[in-house]
């Protein structure tokens, strides 16, 4: 899918995390952290019901790239359905769609950029690769860590409950994914 130069935002940023308050403030819903702290640097409007999800759009700071920031409220395994038609509405390239998203994978507070690669297992990389055609978005990966097991329902407890970590180390954490991401949607002349 081509799109031209008439798009409405220059960047789709994809927040993950599943919806309502018995989720909030958990390592899975670090994407959504993630794109609140986004929208507040870039004094971006309140987000509205569109999408399937919680959108707002406006600039990237003064004078930078038009940007959309989307949270799926479509619980994580399904955020594609919410994802895939803001992009086609939006008419963003597959390469200016960033995704926001925990990884268990990597230690609590690290933060990886990458674009495309595998998916880890991760459900809502999967909804998100299915509903977009491709793996071959980019992607803000932050590490939460993982617990002591492979263990399905262990590793859902650990990721689905509350922060194990003081809520000063899961700010800074928020902050450092959200300067890997502005990095990305800003380019190289902002660092």
């Amino acid at each position: 899918m081509r799109f031209g130069a008439a798009a409405p935002v220059d960047w789709l940023v994809v927040g993950l995390g599943n919806p309502g308050a018995a989720y909030a403030e958990t390592p899975h819903n670090v994407g959504f952290e993630v794109l609140a702290e986004l929208a507040a640097r870039w004094e971006l409007p309140r987000a509205k019901d569109k999408y399937a999800g919680r959108f707002t759009q406006g600039r990237a700071g003064i004078g930078g790239p038009r940007v959309g920031l989307l949270q799926p409220q479509t619980f994580m395994n399904e955020s594609g359905r919410s994802a895939g038609p803001a992009r086609g509405a939006l008419k963003v390239e597959l390469d200016h769609v960033l995704v926001l998203h925990d990884e268990i994978d990597l230690p609590f507070g690290e933060v990886r950029t990458r674009v495309g690669g595998g998916l880890a297992g991760h459900n809502g990389l999967k909804s998100l690769k299915a509903a977009l055609g491709s793996p071959e978005f980019a992607r803000v990966r932050i590490g939460v860590g993982r617990p002591d097991s492979t263990d399905p329902d262990v590793v859902a407890g650990y990721v689905l409950g509350r922060w194990r970590q003081p809520k000063g180390e899961v700010a800074d954490l928020v902050r450092r994914a959200a300067d890997a991401a502005e990095g990305l949607v800003l380019g190289p002349s902002a660092r």
